[in-house]
């Protein structure tokens, strides 16, 4: 049983497999009272329209080019190369190609089509399809988007039961399927890391952007740093509250910062591994995550440490 709800994952040759994924990220795109009858129908308590607004519109965008985007915002080359494999596969995009939604939707598409292929060549290639989306274009930041979920909201909110359930899925996704043997190109040819001497732009731009720093911080990430750190919280985008709790308190700031990033660094490690304890599929992404995460709160260590002495 999946914890949190009240399915077990299907099987490999259930047609629920695919019902499932696209019912969970329908969750994602649609504003309660539509979500309702997904949310009924996979076991999970339903969401007020607040709840629903704080997580997927506010908090965590369920975008891949919000985590994976050198901008960390909406659109840009990530979400064009998720655009590309519709047009690859002879459909039209949707307006938001890499929304988690369209992608599992996509990707359950392709999976129901593998049983109606007439000939030997085309389940091959729908299979090939559905692993660039998922190693690609799902797996590359969904662990990270989903564990972030799960650390955020209580026990018991929509928001934690819908993350369990869809980390369940796609965690059986991966194990039917192959890994990839090199690191994703969106990983791969990511935005340099953060430099040793970085200004506060750079600063800026690292910390908001989850690809250049390894980890997610969202506004209430930041609303709980300002009262741990002791300084006021400015309301809007997250770089500008951010800017100003550094111009307040530099190096309380980035030390809560570093911190974060290093519990980031555990957990992106924790990930590496499956619950027997052996290298998991995603490990080569999950370490590059790692990786980037600690090198990030090593610079922030010593900028931090800087800016106290001064």
């Amino acid at each position: 049983m999946i914890a949190g709800s009240q399915h077990e994952a299907p099987t490999e040759l259930d047609d629920g497999r695919w019902e499932l994924l696209r019912a969970l990220g329908s969750v994602a795109m649609e504003s309660p009272p539509a979500s309702d009858s997904s949310c009924e129908a996979l076991g999970l308590p339903r969401w007020e329209r607040y709840e629903h607004t704080n997580v997927f519109v506010l908090d965590l965008p369920p975008h891949a080019s919000v985590y994976l985007g050198g901008e960390g915002g909406i659109g840009g080359t990530v979400a064009d190369a998720a655009a590309g494999i519709w047009r690859a596969m002879g459909l039209v995009p949707p307006d938001e190609p890499d929304h988690l939604g369209a992608l599992l939707a996509l990707y359950a598409h392709l999976g129901e089509s593998v049983a109606r292929c007439t000939t030997a060549a085309a389940p091959e290639r729908l299979r090939h399809a559905m692993r660039v989306i998922l190693w690609e274009h799902l797996w590359t930041w969904c662990p990270s988007y989903l564990g972030a979920l799960a650390a955020g909201p209580a026990d018991g909110s929509p928001a934690k039961a819908w993350a369990a359930l869809l980390d369940a899925a796609l965690k059986r996704e991966a194990s039917l399927s192959e890994p990839p043997s090199v690191l994703p190109s969106v990983l791969g040819e990511a935005p340099a890391p953060i430099s040793a001497d970085p200004s506060l732009d750079e600063l800026l731009d690292t910390l908001t952007a989850t690809v250049r720093s390894g980890f997610i911080v969202t506004f209430t990430d930041l609303s709980s740093a300002a009262k741990q750190v002791g300084v006021g919280l400015r309301r809007g985008e997250r770089r500008f509250a951010l800017r100003s709790m550094l111009e307040q308190d530099p190096g309380g700031t980035l030390s809560w910062m570093a911190e974060h990033a290093r519990l980031w660094e555990s957990w992106h490690t924790a990930a590496s591994f499956g619950p027997d304890g052996n290298p998991g599929p995603g490990q080569l992404i999950a370490e590059w995550w790692a990786s980037r995460a600690a090198h990030t709160a090593t610079v922030l260590e010593m900028v931090a440490g800087t800016s106290r002495e001064r």
